[in-house]
């Protein structure tokens, strides 16, 4: 029995379905083949490509390899050139940095050696101030003190006058004729009465003066300053100042530059009332040049009191120079005497040398006439005689 099949209106028959799946089938496995032969070409043509790939990544590897051998070479070179580069400026920066230091360390060495200098120098002058404190304080105590403030001013007094005259022109603590004893009295030439110095002086009013803080304070020490002065002044002129015994001029010492400023600037009336009781108030510099006048008019005088002296001095020089130049002209006519000696000496050496070479020569003259020295003849004036002409 035969089977069909119906699709629609189309009739199959079973064997033409087969024929016809058979077909396709057929078909479908030469799609497949030639599917995997097309899949076999390329994987061959990716395997070539990738073998070729390989060959030219192991040249480029092979290259690279090279590259990168040389890159090391140059980067060793150029490290090692490196590397004496730095060892090079860094000995020189080590030997520049060992010459900074050295520099360093000698100029250290001097700064420390002028500061030790300093040093010692301060510590000298800080011994000297301590020292001049002490000093300042112990004379303000002695300023405080009117027997030591009287000490002091006339051992500056005593020091200033024995520095500038001679021992017999002045008497320290001299008695006079009513008893009193002034601190210093200079001996004048030609004159018995001498100039009487006092130095002592009233310094407590000039301390009230300095320290006074008021206007009130310091008219009060002013006026305690022209009583105390003028006490003293008076007190000079009374004790002091004898006629005949004494110049009508004393001399008051101020043992003080700056309390002698003061008088001039703030109480010239005080030196004015000094002046008219024949008062004269000096410093230590002004007394030094009083003492520098004395000493040159003490001088003066005693020139004039050696003028006889030094006259008969001068005529017994003048009768030696006399005689010394009547004893040079002596000596010249001896050396005028010995020098026509000499040229006769010499004149007679000369003929002798002559007759030598004569003699040497064989030069003889048959009818020369033979000279015959004379000897000289003793003068009376125990001179000699000219030899004979000739000669």
């Amino acid at each position: 029995m035969t089977t069909t099949l119906q699709l629609g209106s189309l009739t199959v028959e079973p064997m033409t379905l087969a024929l016809a799946l058979g077909a396709v089938v057929a078909v479908l496995l030469l799609v497949l083949l030639v599917m995997a032969i097309a899949y076999s070409s390329s994987r061959g043509k990716e395997a070539v490509a990738r073998a070729f790939e390989s060959e030219a990544l192991k040249a480029e590897l092979a290259e690279l390899k090279g590259r990168m051998q040389t890159v090391a070479e140059i980067s060793v070179t150029r490290q090692s050139e490196l590397g004496r580069s730095l060892n090079e400026r860094l000995d020189r920066v080590g030997h520049r940095l060992g010459q900074n230091l050295e520099e360093s360390r000698r100029k250290t060495s001097e700064n420390l050696a002028r500061l030790n200098e300093r040093l010692t120098v301060i510590d000298v002058a800080q011994k000297n101030i301590t020292e001049l404190s002490s000093n300042v304080v112990t004379l303000q105590e002695i300023l405080a003190n009117k027997q030591q403030r009287g000490a002091f001013g006339q051992g500056r007094m005593e020091a200033i006058v024995a520095d500038g005259l001679p021992k017999d022109a002045y008497s320290f603590q001299a008695t006079l004729s009513n008893g009193r004893r002034p601190d210093c009295v200079i001996h004048m030439p030609n004159t018995e009465a001498g100039i009487v110095i006092d130095a002592k002086f009233p310094l407590e009013g000039f301390e009230a003066f300095r320290t006074a803080q008021t206007d009130a304070e310091r008219k009060t020490a002013a006026r305690q300053v022209r009583q105390d002065v003028g006490v003293h002044v008076d007190a000079i002129a009374e004790r002091y100042l004898l006629p005949g015994e004494t110049q009508d001029t004393g001399i008051m010492f101020v043992p003080s530059e700056a309390i002698y400023a003061d008088l001039h600037e703030h109480f010239p009336d005080v030196l004015q009332k000094a002046h008219r009781a024949r008062i004269v108030i000096v410093s230590p510099n002004m007394l030094m040049l009083a003492v520098q006048t004395m000493q040159a008019v003490l001088k003066d005088v005693k020139m004039r009191e050696q003028a006889g002296l030094i006259q008969r001095e001068v005529t017994l020089l003048s009768a030696d120079v006399n005689r010394l130049h009547d004893r040079v002209l002596d000596l010249q006519r001896h050396f005028g005497l010995a020098n026509k000696d000499i040229e006769k000496i010499l004149t007679s050496s000369e003929k002798i040398s002559s007759r030598s070479r004569k003699i040497e020569n064989l030069d003889f003259e048959q009818d020369s006439p033979a000279v015959v020295e004379a000897k000289p003849k003793t003068q009376p004036n125990g001179g000699r005689s000219e030899l004979p002409a000739g000669e």
